[in-house]
């Protein structure tokens, strides 16, 4: 049996489901090794962020190029630049498929469709003398990971909707990918190149935030940096936080699928074993009704995930935080789920639309068999950068509004200041502040004479 079962609300109450992603007890001993390889000694993620950090902070680029040959696999090659150069780029189209190509403008097109229906736009209400304008932050630093898989999706879903709140220049940085100039994988290039990326670095990890945060010779400073990472780049999006912002701190993926008796339990089962691939850490949790419909998924998750090609990474997973939870009623189902606050919450349940609007707490919500949550990673048009480890109690998925800032307008009328300012008076007074008061009370009577210039 894959999935660990939890009986009631009760028991469920008593789980920890989440998971803190600045917060880790123990590292893959593979981890552990390379740390020790790298600086000479073993040290926690924490000093091995505060030390990268430092020293980008401190020497720069060359801080940068040392950590990229040491942990990114860059050439040991002096003259090699940390930016990649702009012609290749352009070829990266001819090193993959021209169906990559398609599917990922398609993708593109859906997801600024989205976020321009949902911008914000500059208010003024000339009756009141009250506005607020709009603003696009003027640079803005985005993060792929590396590694075991590249994800050109997450350019599309964080650059896009910087495009589209107007940000004047989008930079990337992911780690050197298998080819031999040491540049990022094609397809995460590609994906830069329809987004309007404007440079590209050859930078992951620890050394990419502190670059985009503190700037070097090569790398600008941002005004926010966003993206996914690992545990060592959540610490340091954390640490960096106040020189630069950020979006959010991102742990382990997860997902929730409230089902019901008319799920098809096929269905359950593969958008479980999509959550389980990604990482030994992700949270496949199905919370059910139906006690016969919990016996078929478990029944299919053991064909399915044969033959899977992270199908070792999946068993891992599901062993390690698969849960399945059977609960009496629905009610019951969406109280669990809204207590969880998945990152993804999916309701393949009869009427999913009547049960959404008992959703409070989730970063994205996906409704029936034919919206999976993995049509949001690639293709429904919401950003798939969200708020996870329970973060969705207060955050957001990232949008467009993410790069937005406020500047609230204030153009009172001569006619209606002297109300406001004795008002105002009152109050600064009562908080002994008398120059205020006085910066108030000393345009009473002027309001008609020269003072009219300023307000109206």
């Amino acid at each position: 049996m894959l999935l660990r079962v939890i009986k009631g609300l009760a028991e469920a109450g008593k789980e920890t489901w989440r998971v803190d992603p600045s917060q880790v007890d123990s590292l893959p001993q593979s981890v552990e090794d390379r740390t020790v390889e790298v600086f000479g000694e073993r040290l926690s993620p924490l000093q091995v962020v505060q030390r990268v950090l430092e020293d980008v902070r401190r020497e720069g680029d060359d801080a940068v190029r040392r950590y990229a040959q040491l942990l990114d696999g860059a050439p040991p090659d002096p003259a090699w630049q940390v930016e990649v150069p702009a012609e290749h780029v352009a070829r990266a189209r001819d090193q993959v498929s021209a169906e990559l190509v398609t599917a990922l403008e398609m993708s593109a097109a859906r997801v600024e469709e989205f976020h321009r229906a949902t911008a914000r736009r500059s208010w003024v209400d000339l009756s009141s003398g009250l506005g607020e304008l709009v603003v696009p932050l003027e640079r803005v630093g985005i993060y792929a990971p590396g590694g075991s898989a590249t994800y050109p999706s997450t350019v599309l879903m964080t650059a896009i909707p910087a495009r589209v709140a107007g940000v004047k220049e989008v930079v990337l940085s992911s780690p050197s990918g298998p080819s031999g100039d040491g540049d990022p994988d094609p397809a995460l290039l590609v994906a830069a190149d329809i987004a309007g990326v404007d440079r590209v670095f050859r930078v992951g990890g620890v050394q990419a935030i502190g670059a985009m945060a503190f700037g070097t010779a090569s790398v600008p400073k941002v005004d926010k940096i966003c993206g996914p990472g690992n545990v060592f780049v959540t610490l340091a999006k954390q640490m960096v936080y106040g020189s630069v912002d950020i979006d959010g701190l991102y742990g382990p993926t997860e997902t929730v699928i409230v089902a019901d008796e008319t799920a098809n339990p096929a269905f359950c089962a593969a958008d479980l074993l999509a959550q389980a691939e990604h990482d030994p850490l992700a949270a496949p949790i199905l919370v059910t009704t139906s006690h016969s419909l919990l016996d078929e998924v478990e029944a299919v998750l053991d064909s399915q995930i044969q033959g899977m090609e992270r199908a070792d990474m999946a068993r891992a997973s599901m062993e390690a935080r698969g849960k399945a939870v059977l609960l009496d009623t629905m009610d019951d189902a969406i109280e669990l789920a809204n207590a969880i606050a998945p990152e993804h919450l999916c309701l393949m349940v009869e009427e999913p639309w009547h049960w959404a609007g008992k959703v409070t707490h989730a970063g994205g919500v996906f409704l029936g068999e034919f919206s999976p949550e993995v049509m949001g990673d690639y293709m429904a048009g919401p950003s798939h950068v969200m708020p996870t480890g329970g973060t969705a109690r207060f955050n957001s998925a990232l949008s467009v509004h993410h790069f937005l800032k406020t500047m609230p307008v204030v153009a009172l009328k001569p006619a209606d200041y002297p109300e406001l300012a004795r008002a105002a008076a009152v109050i600064a007074r009562a908080e002994g502040m008398t120059g205020h008061a006085r910066a108030v009370e000393i345009r009473l009577g002027a309001e008609q004479g020269n003072g009219a210039k300023a307000g109206d």
